[in-house]
């Protein structure tokens, strides 16, 4: 019979409701700053990881006070920075789609982790993170209870009561949720949203702070720890529909306490340890998404809103001439240059061709359908498994079975599609991701021992098994599944799926099936992803599809473009360089800089959301039936190969050469031909002697280290492109701003008043 342990229940209890404690202020800052803004701030956690770290910094390494170093932290640096948020990387957003702001909250968290590890190397030794009132404690029924549980639970309430009464009986409260009703209309108004926005990072900023610190006194001060306890707040904040305090607190109580039952309960002997085979030691890790998940399942259906679509990203169908010769040139290129790589530099670039395969499977689904998934490297890890496990020693049924396997698991997570859309999408796709990594990739069954060894692709007649041929394999790889993703694109199904991401409304109304369309996005996605982990061809760790794994591969992939499969491409490379630089940097700083560089170029998104090959494919488009020319860009790049080939240009110099060519002087070509000025003559001179710089000096010999190489060869790019656009701009100086325009948002002094009526030329 079993015995009742009333002591331990309450223990279990006060845990469970400390627990809830910080998951309530957190969560309380997430639906601040939606509710505010309507992005959902997916760097939430990191502002609190990285106030946690700055509040160590203050209080335990330089030996401030407590009460002086919480005050710097959460009501100066904090609130300094959630403004600084909105001001300049938020406020950019207007007008482009929930997969660019959330895009850029990812690259947030990129910069804001690497930072944070940057400042504060993991495995360094470092005094310890202490509670509040170390040692105190109060005796509750019995129970001892310590003074930290105790202010975690009065900060959650305190927090709960300002946000009611901030909310709901003051004026800046009403202008906050005027604002999310009708941003326009509360302007007309009186009010200004631009500082109601910034209040609201501000404040959730603080809320993070708090939360992080509070966390922090309980875990200890680790990164990777923190980030997903504080990720577990979500689920609470979803229980609450983003918009409810009340619900989302209650949402935050649950979570804590079934957390504290489950870690207090489970070592019974009644517990269960296992389940048809597998082990249940990831339950308790997964127990927020579990709630996360079945809130979102439970969730009712999002209506279709019908509306006028105002977004500035222009997405042009690929041709098939371009498709073809862009996977012929990347499968040429490929070959041209994997003679003259190290096995380390091929090892490499390996892993960026994987990279771009798993962000080629966010085309479909994000690109064309507008979904957005946070778990593209979760289906590679099951790829993997599926190739390593499957009979046929990795030939092509195996993984075309591989395939098929991932593909329908993907239509089946598609099933949260069906009912919710934008951020709580995004989010289904994160718990999922969570929950296979808590309880699929620790199996023995899967991962034995961390590891698994995921045999080369076995094709009659051909030998895959060096570095060299796998990475011209994976070239051919991605070229044939880039074809096959511009076909769907050119298909039917295709423009089913641009229609599901234009307007749902519409598409229902003239009698689409928007369920079969998003089942079939999630199925191809997978599938393609899927081959990311089939064909790694070694072994590989579980570590490497974990969830946090997944974040850099969506950011970059935005970044590079979604919709475009040359984005998807540009991203895995940019995703790879990054590890490239991590892995050959000879300078901590360089290395270090290497951590919070896809972030910073995230952050960039609101001025490109179409992305960098958006960009650069406008300068590659009057190209277009101009044969002249592009026989003149073929021939560079055939040189400056050949110069390499005969040893009169290093291969160092031949990636600075290359670089130059492709993307300094090939997009301005038509520019420089078609006006024969002096302009055109100097832009010419001016890029022909950046391309001898780049090919003649010896950048192997010149610069010490492969990574101070790198930002070489990035500032090089920067200076070469601005300063050419300079050259070349044709274009009339526009004045500064109109003396029309002036005092529309103010009143005018009495000076600028005189000014406008003498730029207006008023007589009185």
């Amino acid at each position: 019979m079993l015995a009742f342990d009333f002591d331990k229940l309450l223990i279990t209890t006060i845990i469970g409701l400390s627990t809830g404690a910080i998951y309530a202020v957190i969560a309380g800052g997430l639906v601040v700053t939606y509710t505010t803004s309507g992005i959902f701030n997916l760097a939430h956690g990191a502002t609190g990881v990285l106030a946690a770290f700055t509040y160590w910094q203050l209080r335990f390494d330089w030996g401030w006070p407590a009460p002086i170093a919480l005050l710097i932290v959460l009501f100066v640096l904090c609130p300094l920075f959630g403004a600084f948020t909105e001001r300049y990387i938020m406020r950019g957003l207007k007008d482009t789609t929930e997969v660019v702001r959330l895009s850029v909250t990812v690259a947030l968290f990129s910069a804001m982790i690497g930072l944070t590890n940057w400042l504060w190397p993991t495995g360094e030794s470092r005094a310890a993170m202490r509670r509040f009132f170390e040692g105190n404690q109060v005796s509750i029924g019995g129970i001892n209870v310590s003074w930290h549980k105790l202010i975690t639970m009065g900060c959650a309430i305190v927090v709960a009561l300002v946000l009611r009464l901030l909310m709901y009986r003051s004026r800046t409260g009403l202008a906050m949720r005027a604002v999310v009703d009708d941003r326009d209309l509360t302007e007309l108004n009186g009010a200004r949203p631009d500082w109601v926005a910034m209040l609201s990072w501000a404040l959730g900023a603080t809320l993070a702070g708090l939360a992080g610190i509070l966390l922090a006194g309980e875990q200890g001060i680790n990164v990777e720890p923190l980030i997903l306890l504080v990720i577990n707040a979500y689920a609470a904040a979803i229980i609450g529909r983003l918009r409810s305090l009340p619900m989302t607190f209650a949402g935050a109580v649950l979570l804590g306490l079934l957390d504290a039952f489950y870690l207090g309960y489970s070592d019974a002997d009644w517990f269960p340890k296992s389940a048809f085979g597998f082990s249940l030691t990831g339950v308790r890790a997964s127990i927020p998404t579990i709630v996360l998940f079945a809130a979102l399942i439970l969730m009712p259906q999002a209506r279709l809103r019908a509306g006028v679509v105002r977004l500035r990203e222009k997405h042009i169908e690929p041709s098939w001439s371009t498709a073809f010769v862009g996977a012929g040139v990347l499968i040429a290129f490929t070959v041209a240059i994997s003679g003259m790589l190290t096995r380390a530099d091929t090892l490499l670039l390996i892993n960026a061709f994987l990279l771009a395969i798993a962000a080629l499977s966010l085309v479909p689904l994000t690109g064309y359908a507008g979904m957005v998934s946070l778990a593209p490297l979760t289906f590679a890890g099951l790829g993997a498994v599926a190739m390593a496990k499957l009979p046929g020693n990795g030939n092509l049924l195996s993984l075309l079975g591989a395939m098929a396997i991932v593909a329908a698991v993907g239509a089946v997570v598609a099933v949260p599609a069906l009912r919710v859309t934008g951020v709580y999408l995004a989010l289904a796709t994160a718990a999922f991701a969570v929950l296979v990594t808590n309880l699929v990739f620790n199996q023995r069954q899967t991962f034995q021992t961390g590891n698994i060894a995921v045999p080369p692709l076995d094709l009659p007649g051909l030998d895959l098994s060096s570095p060299r041929a796998r990475l011209v394999m994976l070239s051919c790889a991605f070229s044939v599944l880039g074809l096959g993703v511009v076909a769907v694109r050119r298909s039917a199904l295709g423009r089913r799926f641009i229609a599901v991401k234009d307007s749902q409304a519409a598409a229902a109304t003239i009698g689409m099936n928007v369920t079969a369309a998003k089942v079939a996005a999630f199925a191809i996605s997978a599938a393609i992803a899927a081959c990311s982990g089939a064909l790694t061809g070694d072994r590989t760790s579980a570590q490497r599809y974990d969830f946090l794994q997944s974040l850099p591969v969506v950011l970059l992939a935005v970044v590079g473009g979604v919709a475009a499969v040359s984005g998807a491409l540009l991203g895995g490379m940019m995703l790879g360089a990054n590890a490239v630089i991590e892995a050959i940097a000879g300078s901590e700083f360089v290395r270090n800089l290497a951590k919070v560089l896809p972030g910073t170029l995230g952050m960039t998104l609101g001025r490109s959301p179409a992305g960098v090959t958006d960009q650069t494919s406008e300068g590659y488009r009057p190209l277009v039936g101009r044969w002249g020319l592009i026989a003149l860009a073929a021939a560079g790049a055939v040189v400056i190969w050949a110069l390499t080939t005969t040893g009169a240009v290093s291969h160092w110099s031949f990636v600075f050469a290359m670089t130059v060519w492709m993307l300094g002087i090939v997009p301005l070509l038509t520019q420089i031909v078609d006006h024969r000025d002096r302009r055109s003559v100097l832009a010419a001179v001016f890029l022909l002697a950046a391309v001898c710089v780049a090919a003649f000096v010896d950048w192997g010999t010149t610069i010490a280290t492969a990574g101070w190489r790198v930002v070489a060869l990035v500032l090089l790019m920067v200076v070469v492109i601005q300063v050419t656009r300079r050259i070349l701009d044709r274009e009339p100086k526009a004045p500064v701003a109109s003396p029309d325009d002036l005092g529309l948002d103010r009143e005018l002094t009495a000076a600028e008043v005189e000014e406008i009526d003498r730029a207006l030329q008023v007589v009185l």
